[in-house]
């Protein structure tokens, strides 16, 4: 497993990701979805596997699911499966927060 670091400080990454709101995140050519949620960050990978729409686009549910936004596909965010398991599940990244950054596992 790799560490990348994908923002310098915690408040950082708290400033540019608004809550509950999915962001593309670019790194090493790999598109992964980030979503913040509270104090704890959650990443998978952005295309939908049943179409490929990119999950950055949807939205986050009352479960704190991805939502695709072509065909409402749901995503958890902690485990990558699709809600009623109609699609492969979605890679997921580990982030963690140290000190000196905000890392991601690729």
């Amino acid at each position: 497993m790799n560490w990348v670091k994908i923002f310098n400080t915690s408040q950082e990454a708290f400033d540019r990701i608004a809550e509950k709101q999915p962001r593309l995140l670019v790194v090493h050519e790999k598109r992964i979805c980030l979503v913040r949620q509270g104090n704890e960050l959650a990443a998978v990978s952005n295309n939908c596997t049943h179409n490929g729409e990119s999950l950055s686009k949807g939205k986050l549910n009352f479960a704190n699911e991805i939502v695709c936004p072509w065909h409402g596909y749901q995503f958890d965010l902690r485990t990558g499966r699709e809600y009623q398991q109609r699609s492969a599940d979605l890679e997921t990244f580990p982030i963690k927060i140290e000190a000196d950054g905000v890392y991601i596992a690729l």
